[in-house]
């Protein structure tokens, strides 16, 4: 591919204002946040970088790290030390064999605080191991302001979080399947003899309209914490609130606000045409370049008018070219800030002209 000066064109420019996260929700939560899960996109915001103890909400962390690092088929063997764990529990017994899968539902539908300790055993060869591991995961996916020190949320004063770094972990374990089909079951019978029924204690999966998960939590030290998430128009939203004296109808007044506000609009689809670029040296003198893959964001109404899209592409080609082959990108803001970077690709390939047909172009073109 010849070297070329690249350029930057600009394919839609609308006005400008300012991004207000709305108005006041009259939230009774200490810290709040709503994000799109797509796309990270935070929609609106309460204190959402203050450290605080996040109570069982920490085994959407526990999940996550177990549905990286374990099999759910694991077969696992109940050691002494994930007996008799205080608070919710699903009563397993030392030496009871029992299914990663099964404790996975255990974690997350009765937060049972032994399932935690038994999964962190099992994966990490140790509870120190395995927060090692928790840890790790935090700060790989942004969650900066956020330490574990063990894997069901019981009260430590190094154990914290912030909504954001909450939400980011949330966002992350939506990306396995099977974590949305287990926070989105109201209910699960397990193989075990006894104990086996476990009722999810989320309430947003029957009473909010397209709820699908995620996580209670609660200690006297860390007050009612909850997650919740929903789905509608196939895009789904995060909420998160910490200390919250009404959760539940926190957590939905923040959902409110995002359905109600904020609609996915598709920016580009996969495949669409963007650019015509010269060739030089090829069997055609232009090829078309598309997008590699498709975009949708959520934006308010107004926002629509604050869009900018450019494309950054050579302003010449050498054949011969592959079809699919990177040759660019195509860039998307939001009020002057980077919200998507995708790759153009050529839509076909180019062979390279041979002598003679190089000359018959240019008797053409004279």
């Amino acid at each position: 591919m010849k070297k070329a000066k690249y350029i930057v064109i600009f394919l839609i420019i609308f006005l400008y204002s300012s991004i207000v996260y709305g108005e006041n929700l009259d939230l009774t939560s200490s810290s709040s946040i709503l994000i799109d899960s797509s796309t990270g996109r935070i929609l609106y915001e309460k204190n959402p970088h203050i450290k605080m103890p996040m109570a069982s909400t920490t085994k959407i962390m526990t999940a996550l790290v177990a549905l990286e690092q374990g099999n759910l088929d694991d077969e696992v063997i109940i050691k002494k030390e994930a007996v008799g764990i205080e608070g919710s529990s699903i009563y397993l017994r030392e030496g009871e064999k029992i299914s990663l899968e099964e404790l996975l539902y255990g974690l997350m539908l009765r937060s049972g605080n032994d399932a935690a300790v038994a999964i962190a055993i099992h994966i990490g060869g140790s509870l120190e191991n395995f927060i090692e591991l928790m840890n790790h995961k935090a700060k790989e996916i942004g969650a900066v302001n956020t330490n574990f020190s063990n894997p069901h949320g019981l009260h430590d004063d190094s154990h914290y979080t912030t909504a954001y770094d909450l939400a980011l972990i949330t966002r992350e374990a939506f990306k396995h399947e099977v974590f949305a089909r287990i926070v989105g079951a109201k209910s699960y019978t397990s193989n075990r003899l006894e104990n086996n029924y476990y009722y999810n204690k989320n309430k947003t999966l029957w009473e909010y309209k397209g709820g699908d998960g995620v996580k209670t939590g609660y200690t006297m030290r860390s007050g009612r914490c909850l997650v919740s998430s929903a789905t509608r128009n196939n895009h789904r939203l995060i909420a998160v609130s910490l200390n919250a004296r009404d959760w539940f109808n926190d957590n939905y007044k923040l959902l409110d606000y995002g359905f109600t506000n904020y609609k996915p609009y598709l920016i580009y689809d996969k495949g669409q045409f963007i650019h015509k670029i010269d060739i030089e040296k090829g069997k055609k003198k232009y090829l078309d370049l598309v997008t590699d893959s498709s975009f949708t964001y959520l934006l308010k109404e107004d926002e629509r008018q604050r869009l900018k899209l450019s494309i950054e592409v050579p302003d010449v080609l050498v054949a011969p070219i592959e079809k699919g082959t990177k040759i660019g990108y195509i860039y998307s803001f939001l009020d002057g800030k980077l919200i998507n970077k995708s790759d153009l690709i050529a839509k076909s390939s180019i062979r390279k002209a041979n002598i003679l047909e190089r000359l018959i172009e240019g008797f053409k073109g004279k």
